[in-house]
């Protein structure tokens, strides 16, 4: 190849370079422009749609129409309303709150001043000393005597509380609340409610026994046929021995509160005090806390209105089964339910019987 032969291609690359170079400038420039020009169209748009008054072609919202309409002319006779279910009150449904309320339920909060055992039998024994030794003085050449310590044990039997309640499958399917949650709440508290009305005024042969109507535990008069005293109150103090009362606290229900409340002492003081905070309260008796137990009696001729003692000694409670829920979707499936069964197994009973002590409305 001669040397003018190579210096005309070399030539003719840089002119066809030259070419596709002015040729991609101007692709840019085209595509530049026309995406600057559909931005522009865009920007129109949306002003125009963002005026007052503006709704899209595709806009059938009926409401929407009506409010606007409602701008434009004024009162609409076919506008729709909520208060009128046919006329759009169906589009706007009630609100469903899923907290739900509850009448308050009383029961006497016993497992907080009494003793709490887990127990994995049917039944406890407990020992207990009955009649302890017995010493004299004597001489030097006197003939000493014998002496001897007596014991027994004290048995507590655990009971069973149990009840059911049968639910619609659709409810259990259907419905917003949590009703298994529900379930066990509304199981506890009813077995709560059962258990500690037992340990109070409990007589029966398959519950446990309640401490009021333990012939163990003794009683102070009250000094009155009808009411009670402020002196009767300190005598019920003191007729529960020294060791326990340091431990001791008082319980009464509301009505008999009311009452204590407005008794004064000799120097017209209040016997009852009312101490803490705003929000905690602490309510004493001779120095001694007030435990307010619904399930006593109110003020009358032969009650026992008020109790007195250490309950850490004085009561014990045996928990076997704390709380048991069965579902059952068998037995009612003809009928389209399911049965839940609860059920709770607990015992309890006097422990000490000298720790506690209530008082009597009588002479004597």
């Amino acid at each position: 190849m001669t040397t003018s032969t190579a210096l005309r291609l070399e030539t003719k690359a840089d002119n066809d370079f030259t070419h596709v170079e002015t040729a991609l400038v101007r692709l840019t420039d085209t595509v530049n422009a026309k995406a600057a020009a559909n931005d522009n169209r865009l920007d129109a748009l949306e002003l125009k749609l963002n005026r007052p008054g503006i709704v899209a072609a595709n806009d059938n919202d009926p409401e929407r129409k009506s409010f606007e309409s409602f701008l434009r002319h004024g009162e609409q006779t076919k506008a729709l309303r909520v208060a009128d279910d046919t006329a759009g009150g169906y589009f706007v449904p009630d609100y469903f709150n899923a907290e739900l309320d509850r009448n308050v339920v009383l029961f006497s909060p016993i497992r907080s001043v009494a003793r709490v055992v887990q127990t994995s039998s049917p039944a406890v024994l407990w020992p207990n000393r009955q009649a302890g030794m017995t010493a004299q003085w004597v001489g030097e050449t006197s003939t000493r005597p014998s002496t001897n310590v007596t014991f027994g044990e004290r048995r507590y039997q655990v009971f069973e509380l149990s009840a059911y309640v049968d639910v619609s499958n659709q409810m259990l399917e259907d419905a917003a609340l949590d009703i298994g949650a529900l379930l066990n709440f509304e199981f506890a508290e009813e077995f709560g409610r059962a258990e500690s009305a037992a340990f109070v005024n409990g007589s029966s042969v398959i519950a446990p026994s309640g401490f009021m109507q333990d012939t163990t535990v003794q009683y102070t008069p009250s000094g009155s046929a009808s009411a009670i005293t402020a002196d009767s109150l300190i005598d019920l103090y003191h007729a529960v021995k020294s060791p326990y009362r340091s431990n001791a606290v008082w319980g009464m229900n509301s009505n008999t509160m009311a009452a204590v409340r407005k008794l004064k002492d000799t120097t017209n003081n209040y016997l009852m005090a009312v101490t803490g905070i705003a929000n905690a309260p602490v309510t004493t008796i001779l120095g001694r806390p007030v435990v307010e137990m619904p399930d006593l009696p109110d003020i009358g001729v032969n009650t026992n209105p008020v109790v007195f003692g250490d309950f850490s000694n004085g009561y014990r409670i045996f928990d076997r089964v704390s709380l048991s829920i069965l579902r059952d979707p068998y037995s009612q499936a003809a009928t389209g339910m399911t049965r839940f069964y609860g059920r709770r197994r607990v015992g309890g009973g006097i422990g000490k019987a000298e720790a506690l002590r209530k008082l009597k409305v009588s002479i004597s």
